[in-house]
């Protein structure tokens, strides 16, 4: 059962943001540091990334550890418990098929697709920057040969 009235529970999910989120906000700002430039919520291409970095072709997605399933199995044990379960079941399934969708259609185009969770973003951001720069380097060696 829900702890919430129908109206509060309403406005706690209104108030989940889908643009730029925290996580988003601390990568971008380690990446401009960097010297990267990038489009935000790229409309040009299937997902509409997170983050597009046009000139190496690098889509990254900044994805919360609910919506978008970490440890899908273990968190679907837990939903099956919960209120209102087939909905959420349903609904992370989709995300879930839908991310992967996505990566192969950005593949496809040719673009190198990396997701970050939320929890690494906010307590490992180094160790992401450095997987965007391997990305990168390795993209530039490609170029090259």
């Amino acid at each position: 059962m829900d702890n919430h009235s129908k109206e509060q529970r309403h406005k706690n999910m209104a108030a989940i943001k889908n643009k730029d989120t925290k996580i988003e906000v601390n990568l971008r700002k380690a990446l401009y540091q960097k010297g990267y430039r990038y489009r935000k919520n790229y409309k040009e291409l299937p997902g509409k990334p997170d983050i597009a970095i046009t000139k190496y072709k690098i889509a990254i997605f900044c994805d919360s550890e609910f919506f978008h399933g970490k440890d899908w199995e273990k968190l679907k044990e837990q939903l099956i418990k919960s209120n209102n379960s087939d909905f959420w079941i349903d609904k992370i399934s989709k995300n879930i098929q839908r991310d992967d969708d996505v990566n192969k259609q950005l593949n496809a185009l040719g673009w190198t697709v990396l997701r970050f969770w939320g929890k690494d973003i906010k307590k490992h951001t180094d160790d992401c920057i450095t997987a965007i720069e391997e990305a990168v380097f390795d993209i530039r060696t490609a170029e090259i040969d």
